[in-house]
């Protein structure tokens, strides 16, 4: 059986391979202690429920690229004819999957939401894309992009840089495992970046 790739799964090829033949495809992998970060996603549990939002890893994330990028304005870009293009709004991308592929819906102005914002932004595009109705302004605009494999099994993977930006974060799943801490082997919470 032969099936047409069509619709959005052409679109999500056609982009993939443009990324692909255009920009350099380097991957740069770390790891990292996140066990305060999961501290203070803990933390917020009781802060946030008068909200009736749940804290979850993705949002202190966002919010930490956010400022990243604010510090680092040369990943906050476009490539547009051989040039670098610096990207006055810090507006970021957020990898969703879909039952026909991937969408890439866009949290507008994150340097200046707040953690709260931030999560509330996610959940409005998360609930968005789930009913479909994400519009052309949802979907573009992003000079970062943000893609997570953390709820499933994988540690490490090479995310795909969506053109025109210039860099992508992938963000593996956080597991609990023996590191040295302050001199001393602690069990601490450690996630890949990629």
């Amino acid at each position: 059986e032969v099936i047409p790739l069509t619709g959005l799964r052409k679109t999500i090829a056609d982009r993939m391979s443009m990324s692909v033949s255009t920009m350099a495809q380097v991957t740069l992998t770390t790891e990292v202690d996140v066990t305060n970060l999961v501290r203070l996603r803990e933390s917020l549990l009781s802060v946030w429920r008068p909200h009736r939002l749940r804290p979850v890893d993705l949002d202190l994330i966002i919010a930490a690229v956010a400022k990243t990028l604010t510090a680092h304005p040369r990943l906050n870009a476009h490539l547009v004819d051989g040039e670098v293009l610096l990207l006055k709004d810090v507006n970021i991308g957020l990898a969703m999957a879909v039952p026909d592929g991937l969408v890439v819906p866009v949290l507008r102005n994150v340097d200046s939401l707040g953690l709260l914002g931030v999560a509330q932004g996610m959940r409005d595009l998360a609930d968005k894309t789930r009913k479909g109705e994400l519009g052309v302004d949802d979907m573009t605009g992003a000079g970062f992009t943000i893609t997570s494999l953390s709820s499933y099994e994988i540690d490490a993977f090479t995310p795909i840089i969506d053109p025109p930006q210039v860099a992508i974060l992938g963000l593996g799943r956080v597991r609990e495992e023996p590191a040295v801490h302050e001199g001393e082997i602690a069990v601490r919470s450690m996630m890949h970046l990629s």
